[in-house]
């Protein structure tokens, strides 16, 4: 309570409440700020990695789209840093962890990040006068939002078209379309009906005026939550938040609150057409089907919590009842992304369903989906199958990831936007025990609920979505009119202002801006020199091993690396679906539903991967290998290398190991279209692509027992334990007799390379014999109205002098030249450039509608930087971005790695 003496007279206009919550090692302080209303968290921790957010209830009424064209617009200036974008140019200036914000269906929250107190000053100050007290331009909102301009700015004859970053940056896919389509007729009677981040043919109706009255309504902190949360004393944060923001507003009574949807007296049925994915492995099975079920309200945490927890009971894992009755008969690729507990709305919902399912079995899954429900009614579920989830979740609450303050900020942000307490959502033991003693004392509670919740539940929705040959014409059709109905309003006055405004955004976008309002830190405000994280070295069979004590919790962490250089040349297309399927198919005495209950009630997971390391002295050198991770908590450390040596002796291809290929295969292509909002430059092509246009997979399967005899070899392995000091010697002592077990499956085997002997030599990289750098242009063709582009140069390797030099010049090109040309000027969502540890320097764009453009500003940014349009001030702020990457936190699970 020290820290409230010393801030008393604040604390006097609050009211408080403490709590300390030992599940996650953290005290809670939940303040009300009598003046204006606006309500306060704390979350006291051991964590340099401090983090600040502000989140607003927003609730759009129509799909105008102007809650997210609000959060771009707020971040282009205010009225202490008017200058334009000081979100993107507080990048350079900062050491930050995360910078970002987010627009949810009835919340927009803004948060960041960092370990430097001087730092989380400056960043609290841009970010409360960007959200109070923004400059809300015309011309931001139509950069950010949208606008009628001519096609060539310059040029008053050539068309007029919609620009803006928003409108133009709509990438549904048909998942999300899917998605969006769900929410809002499930949730008919509220702002559940519209679509917060806007719809294309809706954002042109939104107006400059109702964009600022909107915010006039909205961000007030008498409808705002603060969360704060890591080891800088409260009562800094709040005498500034006070001092900048809350002493300068009175409590207004904000009409944000979203009312519960009337529930429906019968079940309704409902039909969506989307566009045909080119990407089908079958044509003919394009559809998809739901039945989502609305629960009770997300403020009742208990409840919430129990939800949840049936949900993962109902869906998760090949013992789960509805994987059994829909996956298992291959009537659908797989899931619908929408399945699962969904508790984002003030209702939370439950959906389960598929996609990839062919129109003729509609009625088929309906069935399935009724008669699942009477089965778990009338049978529940095995108690092992609920302990496997209460382990996880008490491996939850014992993981410490780097993010942790932005991942508890998201996970109480809809229950408290709505009002609920999120404190008591913090309390998760509370919540387990609970749910035991409610097991103890009623045998049949989970069949209960699901009697309730979704045999009984007349507020059902149904919904299908089938392809339209005709989905992007008519789409493109109803957006060419909707342009037309707007040209054809135009006066002549009308046209010379739009003329004139396009070239006033175009000389304020092409204007050098003052950024010295903005507060910044120092290279000298680095720590000159990085921690050192001792490890201790040593062999276990004769394989290297690298032990790192750290305070993880309980947890103990294994890695292994796997070295490729025995492979033949071609198995290796094979290793990424190797390594998607290896801990899937079954080992020792366990098939594969007894295997991954095996690993859910023991482990925290146990994951394979393809990895490729590049040598620091030579770009054409490289270790290419397979990584293996797992984790669990100390009690369970002899069944988790028992998992790995059942994998590494006794795999066993059963006939499910065709089905995991395909499954595989699918989640390779859904993988690449669900990260194409990272740099284009990520993308790379690998084995997946090719392996799924065979129409056999019989040599594929071949192909697998090959690949483990020489990938899971301990001849070419190096480890990895991190593990508290107390419990070190216990994990040692398993991976020896790990290493022991391994190895004397082997005994008769002639060893088919000569060993590596180091934790990591020269010796274990390697060079692709007919390897030979080239120039290479390549096309993928996707279904979106907006590009990915990416340019990529080789350079020098990370030990070259130049490395550090090239890092630089890239956040200096992103900063100063390529975001204003890419973003501002081009309308993508966002571009740059980047020095990649491989020693390849890249430009990339994303969700751009401009691609020929953007590769001109590419070359022109390297034109601007050959010709010294920088000065020793951004050459300083460039250097403050790459050391906060280097200096970036790191969990104690990753420490010495």
């Amino acid at each position: 309570m020290i820290v409230f003496q010393t801030f008393k007279a604040l604390l006097e206009s609050m009211s408080v409440s403490v709590t300390t919550v030992p599940d996650l090692f953290l005290t809670s302080v939940k303040l009300s700020h009598d003046a204006t209303g606006a309500q306060y968290l704390h979350a006291a921790r051991d964590d340099s990695n401090n983090l600040f957010s502000v989140q607003f209830r927003t609730t759009p009424m129509d799909s105008t789209g102007v809650p997210h064209i609000l959060e771009h617009t707020v971040l282009c200036g205010s009225q202490r840093f008017p200058c334009r974008d000081p979100f993107f140019k507080m990048l350079n200036r900062s050491l930050s962890t995360f910078m970002n914000a987010f627009t949810a269906s009835d919340y927009t929250m803004y948060p960041f990040s960092t370990q430097n107190a001087k730092d989380f000053q400056n960043l609290l100050s841009v970010y409360l006068d960007a959200v109070f007290f923004p400059c809300l331009r015309e011309l931001d909102f139509c950069q950010e939002g949208w606008r009628l301009e001519h096609e060539t700015p310059t040029d008053p004859s050539s068309r007029l078209m919609f620009k803006g970053v928003v409108i133009i940056a709509d990438i549904s896919d048909n998942e999300s379309l899917y998605a969006q389509h769900l929410q809002n007729k499930l949730l008919p009677d509220h702002t559940y009906a519209v679509v917060s981040g806007g719809a294309p043919l809706d954002i042109p109706d939104l107006t400059w005026e109702q964009l600022k009255h909107f915010h006039a309504t909205h961000y007030h902190p008498s409808n705002a939550r603060f969360f704060t949360y890591g080891d800088l004393p409260l009562e800094q944060h709040l005498q500034q938040i006070e001092e900048e923001a809350l002493s300068k507003f009175e409590r207004t009574e904000p009409n944000t609150a979203v009312p519960p949807q009337t529930h429906w007296d019968k079940p309704r049925v409902d039909h969506v057409t989307c566009r045909p994915d080119a990407l089908a492995p079958d044509p003919i099975k394009q559809n998809t089907l739901c039945m989502s079920y609305l629960l009770g309200d997300i403020t009742d945490t208990f409840e919430a919590f129990t939800l949840s927890l049936l949900s993962s009971l109902m869906i998760s894992g090949p013992n789960s009842p509805f994987y059994k009755a829909l996956i298992e008969p291959e009537i659908g690729s797989d899931f619908s992304s929408s399945v699962g507990f969904d508790g984002s709305t003030r209702q939370a919902s439950f959906t389960i369903g598929l996609q990839g399912m062919a129109e003729d079995d509609t009625e088929k899954v309906k069935h399935i989906i009724a008669q699942t429900i009477d089965d778990i009614v009338a049978t529940g579920f095995e108690e092992e199958q609920i302990e496997a989830l209460l382990h996880k979740i008490e491996i939850q609450m014992k993981h410490q990831s780097t993010s942790f303050g932005l991942a508890l900020a998201s996970y109480i942000a809809s229950c408290w936007n709505h009002d609920g307490d999120p404190v008591q959502l913090l309390k998760i033991s509370e919540n387990v025990s609970r749910f035991r003693q409610c097991l103890k004392e009623n045998p049949r509670y989970l069949q209960d609920k699901v009697q309730h919740y979704f045999k009984d539940n007349t507020h059902r929705l149904t919904l299908t979505m089938s392809p339209d040959e005709r989905f992007l014409e008519k789409q493109a059709e109803a957006e060419e009119q909707k342009l037309q109905e707007k040209i054809k309003n135009l006066s002549d006055a009308d046209h010379k202002d739009i003329y004139e405004k396009g070239l006033q955004l175009l000389a304020v976008q092409s204007t050098t801006q003052d950024a010295s309002c903005l507060p910044a830190l120092k290279v000298s405000d680095i720590e000159p020199i990085i921690p050192y994280t001792p490890v201790q070295l040593g062999t276990a069979g004769g394989v290297p091993v690298q032990c790192c004590e750290q305070p993880t919790n309980g947890m103990v962490y294994f890695r292994a690396m796997c070295n490729l250089n025995s492979l033949p040349e071609d198995l290796k297309i094979y290793v990424p679906l190797f390594c998607s399927v290896i801990t899937k198919l079954g080992c020792g005495e366990l098939d594969y539903r007894q295997q991954a209950q095996r690993i859910e009630l023991k482990t925290g997971g146990m994951s394979v991967s393809p990895q490729i390391i590049p040598d620091t002295d030579q770009l054409d050198l490289y270790e290419q290998g397979i990584m293996l991770s797992s984790s669990c908590l100390e009690r369970n450390l002899p069944d988790m290398f028992q998992l790995w040596s059942d994998i590494f002796n006794r795999l066993v291809f059963f006939q499910e190991t065709e089905k995991e290929i395909f499954k595989s295969l699918c989640k390779c292509i859904d993988f690449i279209l669900m990260h194409l909002h990272r740099p284009a430059g990520d993308l790379q092509r690998d084995g997946p692509g090719e392996i799924a246009e065979l129409t056999d997979l019989t040599s594929v399967l071949r192909k697998l027992p090959r690949i483990k005899r020489h990938l899971l070899n301990p001849e070419n392995m190096r480890c990895a334990v991190n593990a508290t000091p107390q419990k070190m010697s216990d994990a040692a002592g398993e991976v020896e007799r790990f290493m022991g077990n391994i190895a004397a499956n082997r005994k008769e085997r002639k060893p088919v390379r000569p060993t590596v002997r180091s934790h990591r030599s020269p010796s274990s990289s390697s060079q692709e014999p007919h390897f030979k750098p080239c120039q290479m242009k390549t096309y993928f063709q996707l279904p979106f109205n907006v590009n990915f582009v990416s340019e990529c140069v080789r350079t020098v390797p990370f030990s070259h002098a130049d490395y550090a030099s090239l890092c630089i010049l890239a956040m200096i090109m992103t900063c100063k030249f390529l975001h204003g040309e890419i973003r501002e000027k081009g309308g993508a969502y966002g571009g740059g450039a980047r020095m990649g540890g491989g020693g390849l320097f890249s430009f990339y764009s994303y969700r751009d509608p401009n691609s020929t453009q953007t590769l001109s500003a590419f070359r022109g940014g390297v034109e601007w930087a050959r010709a010294g349009k920088f000065t020793q001030q951004d050459i300083d702020e460039a250097k403050l971005s790459v050391f906060s990457a280097v200096d970036a936190p790191v969990a104690p699970s990753d420490k010495g790695q």
